[in-house]
């Protein structure tokens, strides 16, 4: 029940911030078919500067070029081992796609590997939770999507 009063603590944050951040309230726009994933990676104990250290030197950019958007990412202040994110899809099938090809991207392959030998501590992430999300018809839109 915590984890979820959490995830949906993220979700309005997201919200908050997108306000803030650009997005526009109060324009007749339908929301557009663009999907949302809520994503919490749990690290193994000690390992969440090795996760974030491998997220902005690499995953961020392989992201990109297989169609995940990067949207935003957060560390809750009152745990050390969660990394949440929100990245977009154009749609749900694309995003499947798109993660089925970055797992089997070369360089992301070598670069999960050379991030959890033994040498640079083992394995990074203990556990992954996904919540699709979309958009309501009330919610800010991005500006110019």
């Amino acid at each position: 029940m915590q984890s979820h009063l959490f995830a949906l603590s993220c979700v309005c944050v997201v919200a908050g911030a997108a306000f803030i951040t650009g997005y526009s309230v109060g324009q007749e726009k339908k929301p557009s078919g663009r999907v949302y994933e809520l994503r919490t990676y749990t690290t193994v104990a000690g390992r969440l500067p090795a996760l974030n250290k491998r997220f902005a030197e690499h995953t961020l950019r392989l992201f990109e070029k297989h169609g995940i958007h990067n949207e935003m990412y957060w560390t809750p202040t009152d745990e050390g081992n969660k990394l949440i994110y929100v990245v977009s899809h154009p749609s749900r099938e694309e995003g499947e796609k798109n993660w089925k090809e970055f797992g089997a991207d070369p360089e992301w392959k070598q670069v999960a590997a050379e991030s959890q030998t033994e040498a640079n501590g083992g394995k990074i992430v203990e556990k992954v939770d996904r919540v699709w999300m979309k958009l309501t018809d009330y919610s800010p839109q991005p500006a110019g999507k």
